[in-house]
């Protein structure tokens, strides 16, 4: 399975950008699909995680409120809706699934997309 981000792009801030994570199989069988990111110097964060089954969400506490997690188990695709956005969340974004247990350590997430930028000018 491969993973495929898109919808970054340039905006100012309080702006919104939707990211969208399209796998090329079934995502039924991830655990856990998740957003993270890495801006330029510092080390890559996670954003937001679903997992599978209860569609529990996690959220860093830096977007909660603004961040919105999904998934459409129809069309292989997970979603990150990026509302209210601020300077600090300029970054690359970069989508993750594991079907690992949930607890798995990111760094041993199997599948990751290319990432896609997202720049927020104040």
């Amino acid at each position: 399975v491969q993973l495929q981000a898109s919808g970054g792009g340039s905006v100012q801030t309080g702006g919104s950008l939707r990211l969208s994570c399209a796998a090329s199989g079934s995502i039924t069988s991830f655990t856990i699909m998740s957003w993270h990111r890495q801006a330029p110097g510092k080390e890559r964060e996670g954003v937001a995680s679903i997992t599978s089954g209860d569609d529990k969400t996690y959220y860093a506490d830096s977007v909660k409120g603004r961040f919105t997690i999904a998934r459409d188990r129809r069309k292989h695709t997970v979603f990150l809706q990026m509302n209210s956005l601020k300077p600090e969340d300029t970054a690359v974004y970069y989508c993750a699934a594991t079907r690992a247990h949930v607890g798995t350590s990111e760094d041993e997430y199997e599948y990751w997309g290319q990432g896609t930028q997202v720049t927020v000018s104040s």
